[in-house]
């Protein structure tokens, strides 16, 4: 089942996200499992949303790519994540 996670970061900016990118993604593609991503800002600070093959998917993400990536890296996202997530019904996209 598709799933949907958001990070939101008050205060977060392009420059932040940029340096996050680099960090878990250095090859520019996306991770196995991981159908979609986009960012932006929102509301005083960044979001990004991502669709994962499935919730399985995403915790694997975690612990093999995104807490490695994050130790050590400087510049990015000052302030904690506020994460959403949600075992998607519905998922369309354009053909």
């Amino acid at each position: 089942m598709p799933f949907l996670m958001t990070h939101f970061y008050e205060g977060g900016t392009a420059e932040q996200y940029d340096v996050l990118l680099a960090a878990v993604h250095p090859d520019g593609e996306l991770p196995p499992g991981q159908i979609s991503s986009a960012a932006g800002p929102a509301d005083g600070g960044w979001i990004i949303a991502a669709v994962w093959e499935s919730r399985e998917a995403f915790d694997q993400f975690v612990v093999d790519r995104l807490i490695p990536s994050l130790a050590g890296i400087t510049g990015g996202f000052t302030s904690s994540a506020v994460e959403h997530t949600s075992d998607l019904t519905y998922y369309q996209t354009i053909t």
